[in-house]
């Protein structure tokens, strides 16, 4: 069943279906985090909220509808919080390292989301069978960090260097690190962000 989840938008939702998507989807990370992607089925999802299969329906389409939900929401929080730490920056090198500092701080807070949405990274995948995010799914991503990189380059702050290149390999490093800090929970991701961030304001600076 379809309503007010079809992308026309055609009808707004409710305060009250708001906040239903939100329950289903919190338990959805919570489900994908502890039993994988593939175990992660709707009926489970709905045992854990505490409501039928049916309401999920009611709200999304199927499994890849809240999956790419849940990756909507997550990177949205994401985005509030670091949008929010770089706000009064000045210099290109203070945003660059504001970036995955800001990143860093906001995923330690929620290894829960970072454990799933790893599983639908790896597993969610397009009708032609292709990974449902891959490179193509960063551009906004590479552009935003595209965006840091000229403005240093403009203001003198940074080298001449390919801000594609930069950004591609930045974005998978930040990947990386936490990929890694997922394998290893005793891992220091902020000793590990910070180093990141050295890192990369010595291979931008002039």
């Amino acid at each position: 069943m379809r309503s007010e989840n079809e992308p026309s938008g055609q009808k707004a939702r409710s305060f009250i279906e708001e906040a239903r998507r939100a329950q289903i989807v919190a338990s959805a990370i919570e489900v994908i985090a502890e039993s994988g992607f593939a175990g992660a089925s709707l009926a489970r999802i709905a045992q854990h909220a505490g409501i039928s299969k049916g309401v999920i329906s009611y709200h999304f389409a199927g499994k890849d509808e809240l999956m790419e939900e849940v990756v909507n929401q997550v990177y949205s929080a994401i985005g509030e919080h670091v949008r929010a730490q770089m706000e009064g920056q000045e210099s290109a090198t203070d945003l660059l390292r504001t970036y995955i500092l800001a990143i860093a701080s906001h995923m330690k807070a929620h290894r829960t989301q970072l454990r799933a949405l790893g599983q639908i990274f790896y597993n969610l995948r397009t009708a032609d069978g292709q990974p449902r995010y891959g490179f193509k799914a960063n551009e906004e991503t590479y552009a935003a960090l595209e965006l840091i990189y000229r403005a240093g380059q403009a203001a003198g702050e940074f080298r001449t260097f390919d801000v594609r290149v930069m950004a591609v390999t930045m974005s998978s490093a930040i990947d990386n690190m936490f990929g890694y800090w997922v394998t290893y929970p005793d891992h220091d991701l902020d000793a590990h962000a910070r180093e990141l961030a050295d890192l990369f304001e010595r291979a931008v600076k002039q």
